[in-house]
């Protein structure tokens, strides 16, 4: 019997420079991790590794200020824009951008979040929104959308006795201060590659100082949803996704609404659709 020496070689890098582990202490099927590692990737593919700040609120993906190789500073609930524009002002020459969850950007900070943008803060927000306070167990949120089922809302959320869900997005792309603002998700492959260029332009606008810039990610949350963890991306994708709309809301100065996103998203799945039918993509 013969036998072949294969060499073998790495076709990609496996591990961001800038995360510690690929260990982490989020719950089977969180979205978080994909995220996180989305933002850091770009952070390092644009060499600012070294002049880069987080400021972290208080959530679940708390327990990545453990894993990851920045410096980081822990803001109050709700507080990190407030924190970050302090350590922006005092570090102007630093990329400082914060990462918060739903319940601690929507709940307890929106007026901090939408004050930052109004002033034009030269600073990055990163929304986490899956829809429910994941780290108490699962409960509604200003995000939840109708009929999503959560521990405080078990028949669905009811817009009669609830309210309507914040679109927070939609909101910081109508103020002039925001330079830059849109929505991504991680339940594929195709929508995480997506948002990583998300990731990139919001702080490729910073670097050119041209103000606020938003990136909000739609992530799966099944513990919090209580279902099967491999239904979570499909989940967020026929929830979540059917409301916060994915797309850029808002560059150079141009605004786009959720109506305008959700037509180009059907035209877009149309073009694919008729692609595939002839052969592939390329065809």
């Amino acid at each position: 019997m013969t036998s072949t020496n294969t060499e073998l070689k790495v076709i990609g890098q496996q591990l961001p420079d800038l995360l510690l582990t690929a260990h982490h202490h989020m719950c089977a099927g969180c979205g978080e991790p994909l995220a996180l590692r989305g933002c850091l990737e770009s952070i390092s593919d644009l060499g600012l590794s070294q002049r880069t700040i987080a400021v972290a609120g208080i959530g679940c993906y708390t327990s990545f200020s453990m894993t990851t190789d920045l410096d980081l500073v822990q803001a109050l609930h709700g507080r990190a824009p407030s924190v970050a524009t302090g350590v922006k002002r005092m570090l102007p020459d630093s990329i400082v951008y914060t990462l918060q969850g739903d319940g601690d950007m929507v709940n307890e900070g929106l007026q901090e979040v939408l004050h930052a943008a109004a002033r034009g803060e030269n600073i990055t927000c990163v929304l986490l929104n899956n829809g429910v306070f994941g780290e108490t167990g699962g409960h509604m949120t200003a995000t939840t959308v109708l009929g999503q089922r959560t521990k405080n809302s078990l028949e669905g959320r009811d817009a009669t006795y609830h309210g309507f869900p914040i679109l927070i997005g939609d909101l910081i792309a109508q103020l002039e201060g925001a330079a830059y603002v849109a929505r991504g998700s991680v339940h594929n492959a195709g929508s995480v590659a997506r948002t990583a260029k998300m990731f990139r332009r919001a702080f490729e606008t910073q670097m050119r100082g041209e103000g606020f810039s938003f990136v909000e990610v739609l992530t799966m949350c099944p513990t919090g949803w209580f279902i099967p963890t491999i239904e979570g991306p499909q989940y967020m994708q026929d929830t979540l996704g059917e409301v916060h709309i994915m797309g850029e809301l808002k560059v150079d100065g141009v605004i786009h609404t959720t109506e305008e996103l959700h037509a180009q998203n059907v035209l877009k799945a149309a073009e694919m659709e008729k692609a595939l039918a002839r052969g592939g993509i390329d065809a």
